[in-house]
C-alpha cells in the first residue's frame, strides 16, 4: 500500500511512518513486487488503485517464486467492524502465505485465534500510534472557566458501526439542552442519512491540519464498535485529548483502561463525569499516551531479524 496524501484511512499514515524509519535505516521501500524485494509487508490483500499496486494472486505468485524471501502480513482489519462477510476469509487465505504476523491489537489476535489462526504461530501485536512530529500535546488546554467543553470525533469512513448512532444522540444531548456548555465537534465523513442539530461539521482533514483541530478541542469520543484498533482516538490521545469510548469498541477498549472511560448505556452520565474529571484523565494521557515512534521501531525491529535469519 502507498502512502496517500490525503485522508485515506487509518492504514495510509502508518505506511508514511514506517517507510520513513526503513529509509532512515538504510532500506529502499518500494510499492511492487517486480523488484524482487528482501522482504515484503503486506496490510491488505485487496487490490484499490491507486494505493495498491499488487495484491493476493500476485503475492501467490511471489511466495512460489521466492520461497525463501520472509512475508510479513499486518492484520487491521476483520468482518465483524464493518458487517461485511468476505475480509475474515481473504485474511486467512492471505495469512497462509505470510512468516510473521502483527496484529494491531490482543483483541484483534483473540478474534482470530477463535476462528482460524494458531497462536503458536509467529507473531506480534503492535498497538497503532501517529506521528508525534503532528499529533502531540503541546497546545491542548483544559478549559477555562464558563468555556465550553468540546467534544471531538473524526472519520474517513461513513459506515454506521463507527459510532453514528451515538454521536447523534450526543448531538439531540446538547440541542436538547441535557448537556450545557459542551459542544460537538465532527470531522471527516459521515452516512448521508444523518442531519445535525448542534454539533459543529468540518470536512476531512489530516496532517497538521487534523491535530491543530483537535487540540483546539478537550475530550475525543469514539463509539466505533468492534473496531480492530483504529488511528482516529491515537491521533487524539497524542494531541492529549483524554478518550470517551464504547464498552464494544474492541480494541479500542485496551487503549481506553489507559487514559478513557467507557460507557454503554449512559452517555450523558459518562460525559458529565469525563468533565469532572477531566484534568485526572488528561493526567493519564500525557503519561500512557500511544506512540508512533515505539510502533515502528517495533515493526522496523522485526523486519531487520526476519532479513537477517533470511540470510543465514
Amino acid at each position: 500500500m502507498m502512502p496517500m496524501h490525503a485522508s485515506w484511512g487509518g492504514s495510509s499514515p502508518f505506511v508514511w511512518q514506517l517507510q520513513e524509519t526503513l529509509r532512515r535505516r538504510g532500506y529502499e521501500v518500494v510499492y511492487d513486487l517486480r523488484k524482487r524485494p528482501d522482504l515484503v509487508v503486506v496490510i491488505d490483500p485487496r487490490t484499490n488503485p491507486p494505493a495498491k499496486r499488487f495484491g493476493l494472486r500476485e503475492l501467490v505468485s511471489f511466495r512460489k517464486e521466492n520461497p525463501g524471501i520472509p512475508i510479513v502480513h499486518r492484520i487491521n482489519e476483520c468482518d465483524q467492524r464493518k458487517g461485511t462477510n468476505d475480509i475474515d476469509a481473504l485474511l486467512r487465505e492471505t495469512n497462509a502465505l505470510c512468516d510473521h504476523t502483527i496484529f494491531i491489537a490482543e483483541w484483534l489476535r483473540d478474534y482470530f485465534s477463535e476462528r482460524w489462526f494458531n497462536v503458536s504461530r509467529p507473531h506480534d501485536c503492535i498497538y497503532n500510534g501517529a506521528d508525534p512530529r503532528v499529533f502531540h500535546p503541546i497546545g491542548y488546554s483544559l478549559p477555562a472557566a464558563g468555556e465550553p467543553v468540546r467534544i471531538v470525533t473524526h472519520h474517513w469512513s461513513d459506515n454506521m458501526r463507527k459510532g453514528f448512532d451515538i454521536y447523534q444522540e450526543l448531538d439531540s444531548l446538547i440541542a436538547r439542552k441535557k448537556l450545557s456548555n459542551v459542544e460537538l465537534h465532527v470531522i471527516g465523513r459521515w452516512p448521508k442519512s444523518m442531519s445535525w442539530q448542534a454539533a459543529k461539521l468540518f470536512k476531512p482533514a489530516s496532517g497538521v491540519r487534523l491535530a491543530r483541530q483537535l487540540r483546539a478541542c478537550h475530550i475525543y469520543l469514539t463509539a466505533s464498535r468492534w473496531e480492530p484498533c483504529g488511528m482516529h482516538h491515537v491521533e487524539g490521545a497524542q494531541c492529549g485529548l483524554p478518550l470517551l469510548y464504547h464498552e464494544d469498541g474492541g480494541g479500542i477498549v485496551e487503549a481506553g483502561l489507559r487514559y478513557g472511560l467507557g460507557f454503554r448505556d449512559d452517555l450523558a452520565g459518562a460525559v458529565t463525569t469525563m468533565i469532572e474529571r477531566l484534568p485526572e484523565y488528561h493526567a493519564k494521557v500525557l503519561q500512557q499516551m500511544p506512540s508512533g515512534d515505539r510502533m515502528v521501531i517495533a515493526y522496523a525491529d522485526i523486519i531487520q531479524r526476519l532479513i537477517a535469519e533470511s540470510r543465514r
